[in-house]
């Protein structure tokens, strides 16, 4: 092989390695920027998550509340139909004594 054969052969090899090299740093370029957006994807989606825990916590919160409310309203309306039933219950005993003596 002639010296001026070798030399284009050499060249076009190290033209084609540029080439591959250009392309590989355009593909670093884009797999970079694929990182870096599923670093802020993920910062977005901890925060969503961090919010949804907030909420889910206080949501728990208020309806522990609300339970300890309805069930001291529930208890207080037991007791005042217990109360109430033995107001019916003495005047039906009044009742019953009112027909006795009649």
């Amino acid at each position: 092989m002639a010296r001026g054969d070798r030399d284009l052969e050499i060249h076009e090899e190290v033209k084609n390695l540029r080439e591959e090299l250009r392309a590989a740093k355009g593909r670093i370029g884009e797999l970079e920027q694929r990182v870096e957006h599923l670093r802020v994807s993920r910062r977005v989606l901890m925060n969503l998550l961090e919010k949804v825990e907030r909420e889910k916590v206080a949501l728990i919160h208020k309806l522990e509340k609300e339970n300890i409310r309805l069930q001291r309203d529930n208890t207080r309306f037991a007791k005042w139909i217990f109360s109430k039933n033995r107001e019916i219950v003495q005047l039906q005993e009044k009742i019953e004594e009112y027909k006795e003596k009649a």
